[in-house]
């Protein structure tokens, strides 16, 4: 089975520089909803739909520790799907 998403939703995620800056936030470490909240001037909520869009679209991870969520960047699947858009255009 392919992991990786399709062409389109890969830069529909990447379409909002707010999602792009959370998927360079947590690309070195892991953080809370909180902890991503505190690094914006954004709402909870606000963070809470850019996560969910990028969770769903597999560009996050994330591990659940009681109550909370960690989300990390998906390196491999951003590597994979950055790749496979290269590919694309490659114009030899």
């Amino acid at each position: 089975m392919d992991n990786l998403i399709d062409d389109v939703e890969f830069c529909r995620a990447l379409a909002d520089v707010t999602r792009q800056k959370i998927l360079r936030l947590l690309l070195n470490e892991e953080k809370t909803v909180t902890e991503v909240v505190k690094s914006f001037n954004l709402s909870q909520p606000t963070v809470s739909h850019h996560l969910d869009i990028l969770n769903r679209s597999g560009l996050l991870s994330n591990r659940r520790e009681g109550k909370q969520i960690f989300y990390r960047t998906n390196q491999d699947i951003v590597v994979s799907c950055c790749g496979k858009l290269m590919a694309k255009f490659n114009c030899e």
